[in-house]
C-alpha cells in the first residue's frame, strides 16, 4: 500500500480535497468509468449518501470496498 494522496474534487460546484492511496484512487477511477460518470459525480453521490460522523475519504474507500465485495459474492471478479 502506498501511502495517501491528497486529489482535489469539485462537489456540487465545491472545491475540496480528498487523501487516499493510489490504490484507491485507481479503482474509484475505474468505478467511476464502469458507471460512465466522471470521478466527481460519483464522488459527489457519494457524499450526499454518507453520515454525518463518516469523512468523504473514508465514506470512498467503504463504497470501493463495498463494491468489490458485491462483486466477489456475485462471482464476477472484473
Amino acid at each position: 500500500m502506498s501511502r495517501p494522496v491528497k486529489r482535489s474534487l469539485t462537489l456540487n460546484g465545491h472545491r475540496t480535497s480528498v487523501s487516499l492511496e493510489n490504490e484507491f484512487w485507481q479503482v474509484f477511477r475505474r468505478l467511476a468509468d464502469e458507471r460512465g460518470v466522471p470521478v466527481n459525480a460519483l464522488a459527489a453521490e457519494i457524499d450526499a449518501r454518507r453520515g454525518i460522523d463518516t469523512g468523504l475519504a473514508t465514506a470512498i474507500r467503504l463504497f470501493v470496498l463495498s463494491t468489490l465485495q458485491e462483486r466477489l459474492d456475485a462471482g464476477q471478479t472484473r
